[in-house]
């Protein structure tokens, strides 16, 4: 399957077979849904005003006018893949409706420099997991020893926190260092420092590599979704970062976990790419040992074969640097297991709300997922060009991308991208 009428390249993260979704804002500063082939946006709102976009399963009802995403993820799969049918009919070379029409193509596509991504959802609520076994024994490595390395609860569940949704930002937003308590420094006999904790700008600041996953249809309140029924409220993915402040987090964390250290930022890519464009991609996940408890027995165990790279390019640099590169296949924890344990309790989630991994790390050291990891909490310093790195800079501009490798194309992400910018003192 190819189209004609958009050039769309062997190394284009955006061939037919992917045609992920986004919201933009065209030129003339409509808000649209859209979809992207090639280097070209695809205006959805404009096809579905047109009639073109109608599916049986839809019944005659719209899902692309309000400017997010959350109506069409609400709709389930029967929709999301006779929608995603239909366009592969609209766009294939074959297919002479949108082909052979200059005026409904001059309509319906711009290029994608022209438009500014938006956040593709209203997103609710949202969960970051913590997934990744190499990530969480090289953390516990770090701060508890090698024998202590993951908590007695980390094989048996899904460990998460609730994230702050407010603060989920679209790609090329510049994130601003955050400030906030950090422990007293240590005396050098290190047997600790000042009374009490000092304030000022995070000196420990970090990216995480992650990916998300979107909700769809969701559940009610009180109804847990079954792990043999997570796939089907599983809607889209995006690349996340999930950005840390490590030692304003060391100095908060206890009893209750992550607060300032997280909720100041958090990036994603502005294309969620579906399970169904996934789905060539479905791989094994890794043996899980002790066996999970039965309601997080995964008797599929799909994880996906998505490949990761970080690059970080300093203000006065030329050119950006890879720092790692990753799998989204290296997880323990799959997006099942997550969504079964996320409502086991009774929890509703709800069309848009997101569901993060967790920062994914590989077993060596660079398919680390974070600098944390990379400089082994600062005393490793990273290389970075003609510099080094412990923990991120002002003017650090951090990128992450994604793909899978097909035979012939690839179904990509995109990427997240963002810049960090002074603090601004608040005490």
């Amino acid at each position: 399957m190819q189209c004609s009428f958009v050039p769309v390249s062997a190394e284009s993260h955006f061939p037919i077979q992917n045609l992920p979704y986004g919201v933009c804002r065209r030129p003339s500063g409509e808000r649209c849904i859209v979809t992207a082939l090639g280097d070209y946006i695809v205006d959805l709102t404009a096809l579905e005003a047109l009639g073109l976009l109608a599916v049986p399963a839809l019944q005659g009802r719209r899902v692309f006018g309000s400017g997010t995403l959350n109506t069409f993820m609400a709709q389930g799969r029967t929709v999301w893949k006779d929608v995603r049918q239909r366009l592969q009919q609209l766009l294939d070379a074959q297919e002479p409706t949108l082909r052979d029409n200059a005026a409904l193509q001059a309509r319906v596509l711009a290029p994608m420099a022209e438009v500014e991504m938006l956040l593709p959802a209203d997103i609710g609520d949202y969960t970051d997991f913590y997934s990744s076994r190499e990530h969480a024994s090289n953390v516990g490595t770090m701060f508890r020893g090698p024998d202590k390395a993951l908590q007695p609860n980390w094989l048996y569940l899904p460990v998460a926190y609730h994230g702050r949704s407010s603060s989920i930002i679209a790609s090329g937003t510049d994130v601003r260092r955050p400030c906030g308590q950090m422990a007293p420094p240590a005396s050098p006999s290190g047997t600790g420092g000042s009374a009490g904790p000092i304030y000022g700008p995070s000196q420990a600041l970090d990216f995480e590599l992650e990916m998300a996953v979107f909700i769809g249809p969701g559940n009610a309140l009180g109804q847990p979704i079954p792990i043999t029924q997570a796939e089907d409220h599983l809607f889209g993915m995006v690349i996340l970062n999930d950005w840390s402040a490590r030692d304003i987090q060391a100095w908060e964390y206890v009893p209750l976990g992550p607060f300032l250290g997280k909720n100041f930022a958090t990036s994603i890519s502005p294309w969620v790419v579906t399970m169904e464009a996934l789905a060539p991609f479905r791989v094994t996940a890794p043996p899980q040992d002790p066996p999970p408890l039965p309601y997080l027995h995964d008797p599929a165990r799909i994880t996906y074969d998505i490949h990761l790279e970080v690059y970080l390019q300093g203000e006065k640099m030329n050119q950006a640097t890879r720092l790692c590169t990753s799998n989204f296949r290296y997880l323990y924890w799959t997006l099942a297991q997550q969504t079964a344990h996320h409502t086991v309790n009774g929890c509703n989630l709800r069309p848009g709300d997101l569901l993060a991994s967790g920062t994914i790390s590989g077993p060596t050291p660079d398919s680390y997922g974070s600098l944390l990891e990379l400089s082994w909490r600062g005393t490793r310093p990273v290389r970075v060009g003609d510099e080094t790195r412990t923990f991120l800079l002002d003017g650090d501009r951090v990128t992450m991308t994604a793909w899978c490798q097909g035979e012939g194309y690839r179904v990509g992400f995109g990427s997240v991208t963002a810049a960090i910018t002074p603090a601004l003192w608040a005490g």
